[in-house]
């Protein structure tokens, strides 16, 4: 395999590129992992504690993050350890510590590269630990129920970072990332009103139900079923194969998988021997009492979200990080009639609901039907379903008569629904208006578009395009659909405060089974930087089906171009 030689421009004071975020590329492969850590290379004595990793190095090169959330949640302050609770355990945390099961691994080196991020990142174990607060009895009592390991419990940690509303260009959506055809097959549901997938409790099922069936498919071995769950079980079934190694002594850490997947299951391992031993690593969890912060409230009926939080006496954006099943500004007109609430406010939301006229539970309109109107019409216009229409008007067919008037549940005011899929979407893109310094270009699609020609066309890259617009890069395109399309200057902006500095060069010679992403990662800067300043290898990769493979194609005369602060840059 020829390696390809990169140019880096290395340009000192620029700011931070955030158009995009790099995540593994899953096209490269990772052999097996014989390799375990030595003393010097895992850890420094500590003063204090012997045992505990100090990593003083914090500009040395790390391995990908864990997904960052893409939405400011609210913050839900769970009661710490004040009301009453099981005796045999401290804290959430004590009990999901007692049905820990998984070796850790600690001897492997992908597993101490994992571990050293987290200890180098306590703000974020932190963050993560605090979202995932108001769930964590609930999902270690449903893997008690099922005799599973407890350390799953911290899987939508490197699922998702417990974002319930976190969405991946791959079109994975929810705290545990199922992507649409695995959920409809654990029978998640999903429509315009609702995402089975965000629902905490229905997700939470099929996950479990999923890693049962993985854990029976590989004869008992939970690893290798993690490693199914993200890559998918015929990817370690063709790895095992390819091992030539017999099925029973084929495990996680002797086969080759997928690069993602290769850190996947050592980053489970290595939040898991955090949770463990959080002394041992200087790690400050916040306390969780171990009780139930929410329960489930049957509502009988379509209720507006905004007065469901009004009677349950929380803010609307409480109410929908509880519920984040719920698309739009409503619940589901057909179901499920239910909704989780704090317990401390579950007492006063029944008694407001009981007193609540049923007119009263969704704003009405009434529209007369035109001539050429149809159901669909209607329902699009008002931006509701014709089985909502069909049920609030005891219609049972597709026939309407001009002239008829008809009763159309809607939302009150749509811009006080800041909650709901359209108005987090707007959210994030007036966030990246910002960061970007200029205002999106609105692109229209039209009949013959795809992501990847829109994309091309305007200079962009397909996940990027897709990302800013709440999408997966395999999603459908509708005619008439706006796209925003960000642009920001080739030019770095630098502070009025720091004066230019010196740019630098240095070459780069891409490896074996590395794609865009990976060398994005490894030199901090974006996917589509990269490709406006190498607008030759740019068009061989938009031409090209695979991204991955058109890099590896490339002849050695092709060069990547970067730019990125000298501060980061280790010389030798």
């Amino acid at each position: 395999m020829r390696g390809i030689s990169i140019l880096l421009i290395m340009a000192a004071g620029t700011t931070s590129l955030i158009g995009c975020q790099s995540t593994p590329g899953q096209s490269g492969i990772v052999t097996p992992d014989d390799n375990v850590l030595t003393e010097a290379s895992t850890a420094t004595t500590s003063a204090n504690q012997s045992d505990h990793p100090q990593i003083v190095d914090r500009t040395a090169a790390a391995p990908t993050a864990p997904k960052q959330a893409d939405t400011d949640l609210p913050v839900i302050a769970v009661k710490p350890l004040v009301t009453a609770k099981e005796p045999e355990h401290e804290d959430i945390w004590d009990r999901m510590r007692s049905g820990f099961s998984l070796s850790h691994e600690l001897h492997r080196k992908r597993v101490g590269n994992e571990l050293k991020w987290f200890i180098n990142h306590p703000e974020y174990v932190e963050r993560v630990a605090r979202r995932a607060a108001p769930h964590l009895h609930y999902i270690v009592g449903e893997l008690e129920k099922r005799g599973m390991p407890r350390e799953f419990a911290l899987l939508p940690v490197v699922e998702s970072a417990f974002d319930p509303f976190a969405y991946s260009h791959g079109r994975a959506a929810g705290l545990w990332q199922f992507i649409p055809s695995t959920a409809r097959v654990y029978g998640l549901k999903i429509d315009w009103w609702y995402d089975g997938r965000r629902d905490i409790r229905a997700s939470t099922t099929a996950a479990l139900d999923y890693l049962e069936f993985l854990h029976q498919m590989f004869s008992g071995d939970w690893l290798l079923a993690l490693a199914s769950y993200n890559a998918g079980q015929g990817n370690v079934l063709s790895s095992i194969r390819a091992s030539k190694l017999p099925r029973d002594q084929a495990d996680f850490w002797s086969i080759k998988v997928l690069r993602e997947t290769s850190t996947y299951v050592p980053r489970l391992l290595a939040i898991s021997e955090i949770i463990a031993n959080p002394d041992r690593y200087h790690m400050q969890l916040p306390p969780i009492a171990n009780e139930a912060y929410w329960d489930v409230v049957a509502i009988d009926g379509q209720l507006d979200l905004n007065r469901a939080a009004e009677l349950a006496d929380i803010t609307p954006e409480q109410l929908y990080a509880l519920n984040p099943g719920y698309n739009q500004w409503a619940t589901h007109p057909d179901g499920p009639h239910e909704l989780l609430l704090p317990i401390d406010a579950i007492a006063g939301f029944k008694a407001n609901l009981a007193a609540l006229p049923i007119e009263d539970r969704v704003a009405w309109q009434r529209h007369k039907i035109r001539n050429g109107e149809s159901l669909g019409s209607i329902a699009k216009k008002y931006r509701t379903t014709i089985g909502a229409i069909r049920s609030a008007n005891h219609i049972s067919g597709d026939i309407i008569r001009a002239g008829d008037s008809l009763l159309i549940p809607s939302a009150a005011e749509h811009e006080r629904y800041a909650m709901t899929a359209a108005s987090r979407l707007a959210k994030r893109q007036a966030s990246l208006a910002k960061v970007y310094g200029a205002e999106p270009i609105t692109y229209t699609v039209k009949s013959g578009d795809s992501l990847w020609k829109i994309a091309r066309d305007h200079g962009v890259g397909m996940r990027e395009l897709a990302r800013w617009n709440g999408m997966g890069t395999t999603g459908m395109l509708k005619v008439g659909t706006d796209l925003k399309i960000f642009k920001s200057s080739h030019e770095p902006v630098l502070s009025a405060t720091k004066p230019r500095q010196q740019v630098r060069k240095l070459n780069y010679r891409v490896r074996r089974g590395e794609s865009l992403a990976l060398i994005a990662s490894k030199f901090n800067v974006s996917v589509q930087n990269i490709r406006n300043w190498n607008q030759a290898l740019a068009m061989k990769i938009y031409s090209s089906r695979r991204p991955s493979d058109a890099l590896r194609r490339c002849h050695l005369t092709d060069q990547l171009v970067f730019s990125r602060s000298a501060s980061f840059l280790r010389l030798s």
